[in-house]
């Protein structure tokens, strides 16, 4: 049995920061030399960052990608690096560049390209062939894939078994919803087993624009056993010596036998080991699993910050009412970028209770972030005078509400001009699916921190952060108030919306599950609420759709994820 030492290197890149990225790269290649390993992973399209979208349509960014890789290359001595890059032949390519001794020795084409979901690499890429090449390393047949090609029982890393590679190495950039990490081993593990070849399974981590990317990379033996594991939203250079077996054992051995193959042809690299690894290794270890309250704040953190740090931004400003939705966006704000970085305004209006601004008062105490109270009456009372008129009668019902909302919006957009902060806005997918929002008002601002997150997991949320430190952040009576909006005398949102439990279970089932109202009272909910919910949800697609971004937690946000038609009769 011989062994060869990889290193995964967990990446946050920026799209289109092709310097910075490559800076990156080398920095986790001069760890992985150092550590003595024999080849060095880095994440799908490392290069430009994931997913670079419409400026692949740019020849110049496919050439400046082509230079970046370059540089890359020229950097390289024993210590192979397999790269993520942009190619450009008869058509451009999701591939890997295989790089040793200063230059690019070998390239791989994705070949199974996805397009669905958030997915949309058939509109730029075409796919490889099944033409492949193994590359011996430290006398080690080695595979390269790039992430879909792992998730097909029969694809490249099945085909590069059968053909003699001894490991396969697998780039990625899969992105985050709670639960992913759960079937992305399920599936690794089987494609380790079948292929009876050890995995090295290298994601990106990060985030960009509403994705984000947890990392957690993988390394599975023959066997399809996890023997390491990186830490999820995390950084990380994981440094793994990784036995190899001789392959011809699944012929031998195995009870599901060898497809049978021609062998493949092998470039040859290194048969010996890196003159580093004398350097002693400590055995990578194997962090327990986040739960999953965890899972989806760690993303809702690592999302927020990078989506404020990567365009630009410093500090972020949003309105703190004292309910629970502000309340916990306030704190995912403060945990991410730091609480001299976070600015709560408190708009009291004349149906705001003293409750609210305590609740607002306290919950800023907390966090330790700055708070102002802006009153909006002088603006409320003004707008009653100035509309009066037109309307031939006192300002009353659903365009109070909604004028309270957008003098809130207005003036966080206003702080937002003056001092060049971000606005977060705090509406939560629940409110969001049935337009329980005020365009231009709740939904006015930069970035949405939990638009992908239901009204019934907020809650969940705000008890687990409770528990995450020596003393709770969250006021308890935020919590466990009544919820209201407070535009009107004596409001709760049970008067216009059934409990959010029920709520949540028919949007589930009608926004992520694709049903339809016929099928979801069939799940024995009645009839007259299905109907009314269902009809709300499509209502309010023109107003998602001029929503700002927000970080994705679920297998189907509102986004790339449900591409519904806004001029839309179909009701099932």
């Amino acid at each position: 049995m011989s062994s060869i030492r990889v290193a995964a290197c967990q990446l946050n890149t920026v799209v289109g920061d092709l310097l910075g990225n490559v800076e990156r790269i080398l920095d986790a290649l001069t760890k992985a030399t150092d550590a003595g390993a024999d080849v060095a992973v880095f994440p799908e399209l490392a290069v430009t960052g994931y997913p670079p979208e419409d400026l692949l349509l740019k020849p110049r960014f496919i050439a400046d990608n082509l230079a970046a890789l370059q540089q890359v290359a020229v950097a390289t001595t024993e210590c192979v690096a397999v790269v993520g890059f942009v190619d450009r032949a008869l058509d451009l390519y999701n591939a890997a560049a295989v790089c040793h001794r200063g230059q690019v020795v070998g390239r791989y084409y994705k070949r199974i390209l996805p397009n669905y979901g958030v997915f949309d690499e058939q509109r730029y890429f075409s796919p490889g062939d099944s033409a492949t090449t193994l590359y011996r390393i430290a006398g080690v047949k080695v595979g390269v894939s790039i992430c879909e090609d792992a998730w097909s029982p029969s694809g490249p890393i099945s085909e590069q078994a059968a053909g003699g590679a001894e490991i396969m190495l697998n780039l990625n950039a899969s992105p985050f919803f709670a639960g992913k990490l759960r079937v992305r081993e399920r599936m690794l593990a089987t494609r380790a087993a079948d292929a009876s070849v050890p995995l090295v399974y290298v994601n990106s981590v990060g985030g960009q624009d509403e994705l984000v990317f947890d990392g957690a990379s993988l390394v599975f033996d023959a066997d399809g056993h996890v023997t390491a594991a990186a830490t999820q939203f995390t950084e990380s250079v994981m440094i793994v010596d990784v036995d190899v077996r001789p392959n011809f054992r699944k012929r031998l051995l195995d009870p599901r036998g060898r497809a049978g193959a021609t062998a493949l042809p092998v470039v040859p690299l290194s048969d010996e080991a890196s003159s580093q690894r004398s350097v002693t290794l400590v055995a990578a270890s194997q962090p327990p699993p986040l739960d999953p309250m965890a899972e989806i704040y760690n993303a809702l953190v690592l999302g927020t910050a990078d989506y404020v740090r990567k365009n630009g931004f410093t500090d972020v400003v949003l309105g703190l009412s004292g309910g629970v939705d502000s309340s916990f966006v306030a704190t995912v704000a403060v945990d991410a970028l730091g609480a001299e970085h976070v600015h709560g305004i408190a708009m009291p209006s004349r149906y705001s209770g003293p409750a609210s601004i305590t609740d607002a008062k306290d919950l800023a105490d907390n966090l330790g972030l700055d708070l102002q109270v802006v009153p909006i009456e002088p603006a409320h009372a003004a707008l009653h005078n100035m509309l009066e008129p037109p309307f031939a009668r006192h300002v009353q019902g659903l365009t109070d509400e909604n004028l309270q909302s957008r003098i809130r919006g207005l003036t966080l957009m206003a702080l937002s001009n003056e001092l060049g902060w971000l606005v977060l806005t705090t509406g939560n997918k629940s409110e969001l699916a049935v337009g329980y929002s005020t365009l231009y008002g709740d939904t006015a601002g930069g970035f949405a921190v939990i638009k992908d997150v239901a009204k019934t997991t907020v809650y969940e949320l705000c008890r687990w952060r409770n528990t995450q430190g020596s003393v709770p952040v969250i006021p308890e009576t935020v919590i466990t108030k009544a919820p209201s909006a407070e535009l009107r005398p004596e409001q709760r949102d049970d008067q216009t919306l059934p409990p959010y439990d029920v709520l949540d279970a028919i949007l589930e089932a009608y926004v992520e599950d694709d049903r339809t109202a016929g099928e979801i009272e069939t799940m024995g909910f009645e009839s007259a609420l299905v109907r009314r919910i269902v009809q709300l949800v499509d209502r309010s697609e023109y107003k998602r759709r001029q929503s700002p971004i927000g970080v994705r937690v679920t297998p189907k946000a509102f986004g790339k994820d449900r591409r519904v038609p806004i001029t839309n009769l179909y009701r099932g």
